[in-house]
């Protein structure tokens, strides 16, 4: 297949825009990784975008630290250990899910450091990137070690799926109203405020999030903007009053 065979082949999908757009994404990073040319896959996803294919119907509510971590508490060890490492890495449920124990390269009770190269992800994108490693400090650190010694060796962490969180979630009057994506969102959100603050600059934001390749020096990318949403916290942390208190 080529470039131009497979944009053909997302254009005869029918899918709506955004998954069309999805598609797009995943075809023209497996044709970067291969070496092949993904140009005309590029071209088709910047106009997905520009046709507003990037703006979700709806997005997930997001889920706030503390009713996360309560919730992780009450589940067995693998679910517990993989709800925090997403929360601590502001990641998709699919890509903690799917860890190794051999992708935690350092594992003590002030610092965990997690590879992500090896996960489905990882392994479409560049392995010298600096948002293939994550190294989780701070509170929650000791609680994912003693987890993590207590559930390795395992492969994948948990079998868990997306679709079978959701569900279980659906089910649960203390998680009623949340997805799996609601994890990655309330992370972000989380982190917003330590922006406008200045205690944390928006490339680490980006690189913890694994969108730094989409953002340019000193803001936000567009996906982390995404799933940020709109709110007041989300607009300071943007920094365009350091312009206005000139005008």
């Amino acid at each position: 297949m080529t470039a131009d065979s497979a944009c053909l082949f997302v254009a005869a999908t029918g899918i709506r825009p955004q998954g069309q757009l999805a598609y797009t994404k995943a075809l023209s990073a497996s044709f970067g990784a291969m070496g092949f040319e993904n140009h005309p896959l590029r071209v088709l996803a910047k106009a997905l975008r520009g046709g507003g294919a990037a703006i979700p119907d709806s997005q997930a509510t997001p889920l706030e630290k503390q009713k996360l971590v309560s919730h992780a508490r009450l589940q067995q060890p693998s679910v517990h250990l993989a709800l925090l490492v997403a929360w601590k890495t502001a990641s998709r449920w699919a890509e903690v899910a799917d860890l190794s124990s051999a992708q935690f390269l350092l594992v003590t009770q002030k610092e965990v450091i997690v590879d992500w190269f090896q996960t489905p992800k990882g392994r479409t994108h560049d392995p010298f990137k600096a948002s293939r490693f994550a190294v989780i400090q701070g509170p929650l650190t000791t609680e994912i070690a003693m987890l993590f010694r207590k559930c390795a060796p395992f492969a994948p962490l948990t079998r868990l799926t997306t679709s079978a969180l959701d569900s279980l979630w659906g089910q649960s009057v203390q998680m009623q109203g949340y997805t799996a994506h609601s994890i990655k969102r309330g992370a972000v959100k989380h982190l917003l405020p330590l922006l406008t603050s200045g205690k944390l600059s928006p490339h680490l934001v980006d690189r913890l999030t694994k969108h730094e390749e989409e953002g340019g020096p000193g803001t936000l990318s567009r996906t982390t903007l995404r799933y940020a949403g709109g709110d007041v916290d989300l607009a300071r942390a943007l920094e365009t009053g350091k312009v206005t208190r000139h005008l």
